[in-house]
Formats: C-alpha cells, structure tokens, sequence
C-alpha cells in the first residue's frame, strides 16, 4: 500500500468556515465554526459542533436558535479572531465593528457583513463526546443583494466564500464544473465557462 496511515482525526477537508451567531440583540456571541454543514433537503436543515465549555454552547442551549453567517474575504480576519477569542471576555460585535441585523423569524442578530446568512432553530441536540452536535430547521435564508442577477439567481462565485483546510483559510476560486456536467458534454461545460 502506498498511503500511510495516521491516527484517526477529523481529517475531512476542506470544510466550510461559518461564523455562528446566537442570542439576541442586546446579549450575543459570535463564534468560529468549522463543524458545521447541510444534513437534509425536505425540510432544510443544517448542524453545528459545539464543545460543552464554550460561550456558545450554554446561549444556544437556552436559546434554541443561532444564524450561520457565510464567510467572505471580507469577512475572514473576524472570523478568525471570533475563533480565539471567548464571548465571556469580548463582546465581538462591538469589537470587530460589525453590524447586528435581527433575524426576522428568530431575533438572534445576523452579520450585515457577511454575503448569505442561514437562521436557524435547533430541533434536536446529539450529544456525542467533546462536542455536541445542535441540529436545526434552516426558518431564513437571506442573501446580500449584490449576488444576485436579474433573474434572480444566485452567483456565490461573488461572494468570494472562504473554507477552513487543516488549520489554514483558503478563498474559493477557480471553477472546475457544475452538477452534472461529466454527462452533460464539453459544450455544455464550455458555455457555461464564457459566463
């Protein structure tokens, strides 16, 4: 066998970086997350990972509600201090200077800053070790005017949306295809490359 193997870990990367807003408009936190993406369709839901000892983890517990806020370039180095800094000793909106927008159906406050924001309410939490796992019905998604074309689509390639790779940030780029285009020909992949 050519591959050596390593100790069990999280490995699987790279993996959206999110920050996950919770609480309400006068008391929140921002945290750094990782851990985090879709698990169903029908209806829209999503999950994040959090340890038991974080900030986080004791206002969603109680609260029952949180907003992924998607990571731009614009919005990476708050991310990255929103990950090392704890919740009970800064108040990162404040610090960092970003925008607190109340989620419509939930009141946790949304990043402006941020290009797509998901808010969420939690209908099931696993607890499965050094993490626990907060499952939640996706109730709004709101995304920044500007990636959007006069039919309404959405362009995230706009959004310049970051991911987390073992310790580093990375800025999506260079697209390389959409779903479905191995059956679909080189046409169809060319024209949609001339976009």
């Amino acid at each position: 066998m050519s591959k050596k193997e390593i100790k069990p870990s999280t490995m699987l990367n790279p993996v959206p970086v999110v920050m996950v807003s919770s609480g309400d408009m006068e008391k929140s936190n921002i945290f750094t997350a990782a851990w985090t993406g879709t698990i169903c369709s029908e209806p829209p839901m999503v999950y994040v990972s959090i340890r038991k000892s974080r900030y986080s983890h004791e206002i969603i517990s109680e609260k029952g509600t949180y907003v992924i806020n998607m990571v731009g370039k614009d919005t990476v180095k708050a991310c990255d201090f929103c990950g090392v800094k704890s919740g009970r000793d800064v108040d990162k909106f404040a610090h960092l200077g970003l925008t607190k927008e109340a989620g419509p159906k939930t009141g946790v406050p949304m990043i402006k800053e941020c290009p797509v924001n998901l808010e969420c309410k939690v209908t099931q939490v696993l607890e499965l070790g050094s993490h626990d796992m907060f499952l939640a019905e996706v109730v709004g998604v709101y995304v920044d005017g500007k990636l959007m074309d006069d039919k309404n689509a959405i362009d995230l390639v706009k959004a310049h949306l970051v991911a987390y790779s073992h310790g580093e940030y990375f800025e999506l780029g260079d697209y390389k295809g959409f779903f479905g285009y191995s059956i679909a020909g080189e046409d169809a992949l060319k024209r949609r490359l001339r976009k």
